[in-house]
């Protein structure tokens, strides 16, 4: 089993990173918590869940232990597949997602696309204690998005953005419309702040 990959950061999107070893190329998918922290960087350390089914082998990667530890709760739960957790993990961040998780907030955990009201309520109830365990905290997300950074010119953001939507599933009309919504409201926001504020309106 890999427990993690250290290498080039090849190509990085915001919903995948290519990760070069020794000469090899791992395909990873990952959240916005994890692009968000390996943006801008030419190596990196993903810790990595490897998904070996019948007719794919998929590799997810994380930058730290605890937003793994999380993706790993996260597909324990009936009807949450790693797709579904990869979004829930870009939608918020891992001290976010403790905190609506262990005050039960059903409403926020909705949001997110694919999502119904069974399986949140069963994330709640399954993973509540779980979720205390693992003692989270920080500002996660919401504290990376207001470091400096990358700066990106507007349309760089708005053409990344609708990429990594379609790439997690959207049609590409609504994503489109909601992605120039949000930069018409606020034009200086970066790709992972689009890509997180479309995750909750789509």
């Amino acid at each position: 089993m890999i427990d993690y990959l250290r290498g080039i950061v090849d190509e990085l999107t915001p919903a995948s990173a290519t990760i070069e070893c020794n000469g090899v190329g791992y395909f990873c998918n990952i959240s916005l918590n994890t692009y968000t922290a390996i943006q801008g960087k030419g190596e990196a350390r993903l810790f990595v869940y490897e998904a070996i089914r019948e007719d794919a082998w998929v590799l997810f990667g994380f930058a730290t232990k605890d937003e793994r530890n999380l993706f790993l709760l996260l597909i324990s739960v009936s009807g949450v597949g790693g797709n579904t957790a990869c979004t829930i993990l870009s939608s918020f961040s891992p001290a976010e997602l403790c905190e609506i998780i262990t005050t039960e907030n059903e409403k926020i955990l909705k949001t997110v696309k694919g999502l119904g009201t069974k399986t949140a309520q069963r994330i709640i109830v399954e993973l509540k204690d779980k979720v205390a365990s693992l003692g989270i905290q920080g500002g996660g997300m919401g504290a990376a998005g207001k470091d400096g950074g990358i700066t990106i010119a507007n349309k760089e953001v708005h053409d990344e953005a609708i990429e990594a939507l379609k790439m997690l599933g959207f049609p590409p009309a609504p994503v489109t419309k909601v992605v120039r919504q949000i930069l018409k409201d606020e034009p200086d926001a970066k790709v992972e702040k689009v890509i997180k504020m479309a995750l909750k309106m789509l």
